[in-house]
């Protein structure tokens, strides 16, 4: 304990000679410090997110040039540029692979939201090179990876607690979201409900300012404020009225239907190629190659069916915004248009964009699935609007585009699980208020019938296999910022427990110390095991025995130690797998040192007595 004390001591000490702690919100400076952190992290992010942007814009306009000119380029695009970024995956970061937020939300939980730089910078050429080359994904993933490893790195500069860390990468993350989408206040919900769940005052005012500051920052640089996908002025004339109530209501069914086909599709396909005995290399081309081969199947199909002139890239390649701002305008609808007036055509689209985005993410490409939700929302919207018109039940003044709108908007909450984000994102998107009634209603159906189909979101699938519970309250988000430092410790005996020792010696020491469990060291004093309790009662059934036996007969080396650097949430966990009523705190290194016991009972009144602060 004396050890413990005094390397806590000289960490301060040096702190305060690099005029650094008084930075940190535990030393007096309050949030401010975090605030204007965070600020800083929206402005960069805002910075990395339009360079990621452009350089995606230039390699998407190169090779849809050459695709729409040879259409062999359908199959070559996608396999040169999902094999590169199989090689910088294999090379650099194992976790730049995917769609990005369950592998920031599994560094928040578990890893101490520690995210290495590397790994946003190969997220980003990875993405350039997937989405760029044809594959079907987004951008949110890419540009949450990235603002969340700057708020981790920028983070780790100052001397701030674990507990503050999970917020800087929020910081980051929202910045992202808010720079890539123009839509600041969904990049705000989107950090709190998807990736900290926690809506506590102190996460919500630095993440709010790095929103704003990113938003502010791109809209200077790129000298507009207008949303992705403004509705035109046709739709700003919808009026949404009561007796469309049953017809929303069956399209947010609708969409949660195929939310839930979209995440277990995406989910069946990365087990199918996780668990294909080839080499990882070769697993993003072979994807590629079948992408390619739907792509050049999807074009003849489309010029057997119609005469019109249209791109030669398959409209379910890339992100989709331009079919997605096509299936927005009214006045599509009114033209001959084969996507816009075929059901049929709608609905194989929602298919094949499923097919695409699994085969590319499944297979080890790198984008993000927001993008793809909304192709999906828009398609399936779309294509029920279609069907309320022929079937006579569009209202007057009604358009299926409202429907492609309000598809969008549940599509995304459905597979998500994120109301308010899909909410408030689509209202940024669009910018457009006459259908916020309609998105909320649809929004809210949806994710209530997905949660009910599959508990899981598209994000928290594959990390609840891993074993990385997110928990669903508050609860879980205060277990995680108490760091375990602040549970009163019990002490050791005076006298070291070695495992060549007499089991009597035990016996004694409980009767003078009173402690419930026993810590074994080597003869250096580094840890070895305990001996339980439970144990030691057992063993006293048999009080004959006693003299015969040794510590080492009783050692337990299965349980797990706590260090100091550990949050309440990994203690709770370790008691949960573990039935002992006190665990050792150690410290670190490698050969770490008993500093003292850490009971059940003292962690519980811990967390009771943050819960009665909160």
């Amino acid at each position: 304990m004396v050890g413990y004390s005094l390397t806590v001591a000289k960490r301060e000490a040096r702190l305060n000679r690099q005029g650094l702690s008084r930075l940190s919100p535990g030393a007096g400076a309050g949030d401010w410090t975090l605030v204007a952190i965070g600020a800083a992290i929206g402005a960069m992010t805002a910075l990395a997110a339009i360079g990621f942007v452009k350089l995606l814009h230039m390699v998407e306009v190169r090779v849809h040039h050459a695709q729409n000119e040879h259409i062999w380029m359908l199959v070559a695009g996608p396999v040169v540029g999902m094999g590169l970024t199989g090689l910088l995956v294999k090379a650099f970061a194992s976790e730049a692979k995917g769609h990005g937020v369950p592998q920031v939300i599994k560094a928040i939980v578990k890893g101490k939201s520690k995210i290495k730089w590397p790994i946003g910078a190969t997220k980003v050429a990875a993405s350039i090179l997937t989405v760029g080359s044809g594959g079907s994904a987004g951008t949110e993933g890419p540009v949450v990876q990235i603002g969340a490893t700057l708020g981790s790195v920028i983070g780790r500069w100052f001397p701030f607690t674990r507990e503050h860390l999970p917020t800087l990468v929020g910081c980051g993350a929202a910045a992202g979201i808010s720079s890539i989408f123009n839509a600041p206040i969904a990049g705000v919900f989107f950090v709190l409900e998807i990736l900290l769940r926690d809506f506590s005052v102190k996460a919500f005012a630095p993440i709010v300012v790095a929103s704003v500051f990113s938003a502010a920052v791109t809209q200077a640089i790129l000298g507009n404020n207008e949303a992705i996908f403004a509705t035109p002025e046709q739709l700003h004339g919808y009026v949404f009225t009561i007796a469309e109530l049953p017809s929303y209501i069956v399209l947010g069914l609708l969409c949660g239907v195929i939310a839930v086909a979209f995440n277990k599709i995406l989910h069946k396909g990365e087990d199918l190629f996780d668990g294909w005995k080839i080499h990882a290399l070769l697993k993003p081309i072979v994807g590629a190659l079948i992408l390619g081969a739907l792509g050049i199947g999807a074009v003849y199909a489309m010029k057997a069916i119609s005469t019109e002139e249209t791109s030669q890239v398959p409209a379910f390649f890339g992100n989709g915004y331009e079919t997605i701002t096509g299936l927005l305008t009214p006045s599509a609808y009114e033209s001959g248009s084969l996507l816009t007036h075929s059901f049929g055509v709608l609905a194989v689209l929602v298919v094949l964009k499923m097919v695409a985005t699994t085969l590319t993410l499944a297979s080890g490409g790198s984008g993000g699935v927001f993008a793809p939700s909304l192709f999906l929302g828009a398609t399936g919207g779309a294509a029920f609007g279609l069907l309320l018109e022929r079937v006579g039940l569009m209202p007057e003044g009604g358009s299926p585009a409202a429907y492609a709108l309000v598809g969008m908007a549940a599509v995304v909450a459905g597979s998500t699980h994120a109301t308010l984000t899909s909410i408030l994102i689509l209202f940024e998107l669009t910018r457009d208020v006459y259908v916020l009634l309609p998105i909320m209603l649809a929004a809210t159906v949806a994710t209530i019938l997905a949660t009910i189909i599959e508990r899981d979101s598209i994000y928290s699938f594959k990390l609840r296999r891993e074993g990385v519970l997110l928990g669903a309250s508050r609860d879980i988000s205060l277990l995680r910022k108490i760091p375990v430092t602040s549970v009163p410790i019990e002490p050791l005996p005076g006298d070291a427990v070695f495992a060549s020792d007499p089991l009597g010696k035990l016996v004694s020491l409980h009767a003078n110390y009173h402690v419930p469990d026993f810590v074994v060291v080597e003869q250096d004093g580094s840890y070895i095991g305990m001996v339980t309790g439970h144990d030691m009662r057992t063993a006293l059934i048999d009080r004959e025995a006693i003299p015969l036996l040794l510590v080492a007969e009783l050692l337990r080396t299965d349980l797990p130690v706590i260090r100091p650097d550990e949050m309440l949430d990994a203690v709770v966990d370790h008691f949960a797998e573990h039935d002992v009523s006190s665990l050792c705190l150690v410290t670190g290194g490698a050969n770490p040192r008993p500093i003292g016991l850490i009971t059940r009972g003292k962690v519980m009144s811990r967390y009771r007595k943050a819960l009665e602060e909160h």
